[in-house]
């Protein structure tokens, strides 16, 4: 492997050329001596139009030559404007990684090669990892730095309507339907509207809180995010420098009023979305909107994007006898604080991020809880182990770390987590061996791949430990197994051993029911079938559904944490660009004179 940095820097200029030689030249044999036998090619747009993962180079180079006959994608060349070649170590492996730009006959793109010395080809440098991601389209760049509106200063109509009248004016769609209309006003939805605002395409944010924010204001008391500061920025609008690590619910809900204002986003509160019909024809929707004062709105915009996150309807699981219980129960998103429950007894069913913090939030304001475990649960320490998957943001840009994120292809970014996880472990050693003492479920994610997989996969099923872990152990907070229980009885839980554990409260931890039934209920049977299953990695190795085409035509969904949707959104959002400038079909595999894929 090189050691100098002009020698890295070269190497990977070296491969660039070849690359777009080869390709150029539909070379199969230049092609197959650039990649290793077992490889990798992340396409998020730039070739192919969809996020798309493609394993090995028998299944690459292909895909690889169709897509780019079509993309006739030039100008490979390392990016100066970003960080230079080095040596680094992805999921255990050393590897020389360099970031790239590159163009099509549409757009410009970026790109991220991993190079590794070939055993088998006298130590050759060959591509391990190959990301090519659309970055802008021509002709329609982001209206940003140079590219910003500008206005004639000497133009004014001094009688006219001013800045204010045209914001209310286009947030009012008296005269006009949006082009996309989006449903839900939390990070997911304010990030895609942010990046179509750049793109010039006609948004609107609906949501049925009061308050811009209130997703989050709304939450429990004591919450603050699990996750630190430099990985959560909205698009365009980086947090103050001087933000704490660990940011508190109202001040991001606050934020986000900040946030709207702006970036000069459309956002109507207090709106219920109640229902809609697709047009195929007119390649449009038909929905009904219900505003706070009573009233309907009928508007017809070409695409939906359905941005009410992973949690969308609570899980109310079938309980024995909890009908029977004569206290209060309430869903863990209509838990709001526990000073109301001060010397009160309370139950709490559910081992998540969720269920534990409620759980620590009670006994803090001086109830006697008792935590219930349906099921095996991860649990690893806030800091340093829940951290770790985060490491590469703490040094260099924003952009340089999402696009390093986005170059992670399925089987080595779950390797790379499977590594981090057993490095938490032995750093959680004392406490986990504590939990395991008084007979608490651990689990490590499926193949040990740690939380951040168990989110990917099931949206849920860990806890980030900032204390009630501590307080299980030294028997403060009471652990009871849910397989023990018998039924619920006026009183509380009765065990099948007989011991009644007294409550006045019962907080069901319990998670949210399947994005599906969220579809089914807002857009009917039909839709949902040509949908399929959301969330989750399909046969593909992407999540399922999520930033793309989906199989019904118009109809988009955003979700995650605040970094996931910082990035999908610039995905998602081009492509709406692209269907509105006729670039490619609304339809997955549909055909049009102008896509490129």
């Amino acid at each position: 492997m090189l050691d100098k940095t002009s020698d890295i820097a070269i190497a990977a200029e070296s491969w660039l050329a070849e690359f777009e030689s080869a390709i150029a030249a539909r070379d199969d044999g230049a092609l197959k001596n650039l990649f290793l036998s077992d490889s990798y090619w992340r396409d998020a747009l730039a070739l192919s139009w969809t996020l798309q993962t493609l394993n090995g180079r028998d299944a690459i180079l292909p895909a690889l030559k169709a897509q780019a006959a079509k993309a006739k994608p030039s100008g490979f060349v390392v990016d100066p404007d970003r960080a230079a070649p080095r040596k680094v170590m992805r999921a255990g492996i050393d590897c020389i990684e360099a970031i790239f730009k590159f163009e099509t006959t549409v757009g410009r793109g970026d790109g991220v090669i991993r190079l590794i010395p070939d055993a088998d080809d006298s130590g050759r440098l060959k591509a391990w990892t190959l990301l090519t991601a659309l970055e802008e389209l021509k002709g329609f760049e982001e209206q940003l730095g140079v590219n910003r509106p500008r206005g004639n200063a000497y133009s004014r109509d001094f009688r006219g309507p001013n800045w204010l009248d045209l914001r209310k004016a286009s947030n009012d769609y008296v005269d006009h339907d949006p082009t996309v209309l989006v449903i839900g006003g939390g990070q997911s939805g304010l990030c895609i509207a942010a990046r179509l605002k750049q793109l010039n395409v006609d948004t609107l944010i609906v949501d049925r809180m009061q308050r811009i924010g209130d997703n989050w204001r709304k939450r429990y008391h004591a919450l603050t995010l699990h996750n630190q500061v430099q990985v959560n920025h909205l698009p365009y609008m980086l947090f103050p420098p001087n933000w704490p690590t660990y940011i508190p619910k109202d001040k991001l809900a606050n934020w986000f009023e900040s946030y709207v204002d702006g970036l000069e986003l459309n956002f109507w509160t207090s709106t219920e979305f109640e229902g809609s019909t697709y047009d195929e024809a007119q390649g449009r929707w038909t929905v009904t909107l219900r505003r706070g004062d009573g009233s309907r709105r009928i508007m017809h915009p070409r695409h939906v994007v359905l941005a009410t996150g992973v949690s969308g309807i609570p899980n109310i699981p079938a309980i024995p006898g909890l009908k029977n219980f004569s206290g209060k129960v309430v869903h863990s998103s209509g838990y709001d604080d526990g000073e109301n429950w001060k010397g009160k007894r309370a139950i709490v069913i559910g081992t998540g991020n969720s269920g534990h913090d409620i759980a620590q939030d009670l006994y803090s304001s001086g109830a006697a809880v008792t935590l219930v475990q349906r099921s095996s649960t991860l649990v690893v320490s806030i800091e340093p182990s829940a951290q770790l998957v985060y490491t590469p943001y703490n040094e260099g840009t924003l952009d340089d770390n999402d696009l390093i994120a986005v170059s992670m292809p399925l089987k080595v970014a779950r390797k790379s987590h499977a590594l981090t996880c057993n490095k938490s472990a032995d750093l959680d050693k004392e406490l986990l061996d504590g939990l395991r003492g008084i007979g608490f479920k651990l689990d490590f994610g499926e193949d040990n791949t740690g939380w951040q997989f168990k989110y990917l996969t099931r949206g849920g099923g860990y806890y980030f430990n900032v204390g009630c872990s501590d307080l299980l152990i030294k028997r403060e907070i009471a652990l009871k197994q849910f397989s023990d229980i018998d039924t619920f009885v006026a009183e509380g839980a009765r065990m099948k051993s007989g011991e009644i554990v007294a409550a006045d409260l019962i907080v069901l931890a319990t998670g949210y029911r399947p994005q599906e039934e969220l579809v089914q209920k807002l857009f009917g049977d039909e839709v949902t079938r040509r949908v399929g299953t959301i969330w989750g990695f399909g046969e593909e190795q992407e999540l399922r559904n999520m930033y793309v085409r989906t199989g019904q035509a118009g109809l988009w969904f955003i979700a995650g944490g605040l970094a996931q949707c910082r990035i999908g959104s610039k995905q998602l959002a081009l492509q709406i660009k692209a269907i509105e400038e006729g670039l490619i079909p609304r339809h997955v595999g549909a055909t049009t004179e102008a896509a490129i894929a």
